[in-house]
């Protein structure tokens, strides 16, 4: 059953082909198209063929559901930047794939309101104050991290509506596990953009509170990243085609739990268990050839040993 409303001990497992066809969640970030600002800084990489590649391993898939984390195109506003989405965005729904997006800042850039009446029209679905969905008894928040193009009414009607739906939800018996996801990370060791204090502020407490909360998921860091924080999973998976960033390192950084594992471009296979959610990362190759396994997880309840590494 499936509803719609407004307002990682890590084990090593293998997800059985037959049952992600039927239930898997598939999320992915910032596949926006590099621009030609963001490239004095930061080094190409095939960057749209990365997109293309992996967009199109998910539509062979045929997940259950898409979470397009934000950063979906390059610029909200343009109408040809949503070109190629359109047509991944259409194959999905045709083949019985339910497709939902948040807004990244790429998206309010230049124009907010037609880069945002743009997003609006590819997913009805969204509410810029927040929405959920529920698929397979786990319900995946969805929260708009975009303060500054958010009124200070609308920021407490998210707020508000947000730390009641976390209650709602953990009371809710057919509810088995919740995932919160927006778009900019609180905690990343990216060197170009920073850890956000106001997701910190608004997001964190009511996902780190909540008895059925699992997974913290976000972009806008354009990289893979692990955090715990109170026995509870921060990733990061802002690998969807976007100029890769690097990362800080050394005494300084945050203490990511998967420093051995860093792809360029990548996105996440979730699907539940019981209570629990078993998390699978895959990445482009190297060569552009195709999708590889990376790391696979499962989420434990708090207090529990982490034990997780890549699998080839």
């Amino acid at each position: 059953m499936k509803r719609i409303l407004t307002g990682w001990l890590l084990l090593i497992t293998v997800a059985v082909a037959a049952q992600e066809k039927s239930t898997s969640l598939f999320f992915i970030s910032d596949t926006q198209q590099p621009m030609l600002v963001e490239k004095l800084w930061l080094k190409p990489n095939h960057n749209r063929l990365a997109t293309a590649t992996l967009l199109e391993n998910i539509e062979t898939d045929r997940p259950r559901s898409v979470f397009m984390l934000g950063d979906v195109v390059g610029l909200g506003c343009s109408p040809r930047k949503w070109k190629k989405v359109d047509v991944f965005l259409k194959d999905c729904r045709a083949a019985g794939t339910d497709v939902f997006g948040l807004l990244g800042n790429h998206e309010v850039m230049m124009k907010p309101r037609k880069g945002e009446r743009l997003f609006q029209q590819r997913f009805p679905a969204n509410v810029r104050t927040g929405y959920y969905t529920i698929t397979d008894s786990v319900a995946v928040v969805m929260l708009n991290s975009n303060f500054n193009a958010l009124a200070a009414s609308d920021q407490k009607i998210q707020n508000e509506w947000y730390r009641r739906t976390m209650v709602t939800l953990d009371q809710d018996e057919a509810v088995r596990a919740i995932i919160v996801c927006c778009h900019h990370a609180p905690f990343t060791n990216s060197t170009i953009v920073k850890c956000n204090p106001l997701v910190q502020e608004n997001f964190v407490p009511a996902f780190l509170s909540s008895n059925k909360a699992r997974l913290f998921i976000t972009g806008h860091a354009h990289a893979f990243e692990h955090f715990r924080r109170q026995g509870k999973d921060f990733l990061v998976i802002g690998g969807g085609g976007g100029l890769h960033q690097p990362l800080h390192e050394g005494k300084n950084s945050l203490d990511d739990l998967a420093l051995d594992y860093k792809p360029m471009f990548h996105y996440l296979s979730v699907q539940r268990d019981g209570n629990e959610l078993k998390v699978q990362s895959r990445y482009v190759k190297n060569d552009f050839s195709g999708l590889s396994q990376g790391l696979v997880f499962e989420t434990k309840t708090q207090g529990q040993q982490i034990a997780a590494r890549a699998v080839n």
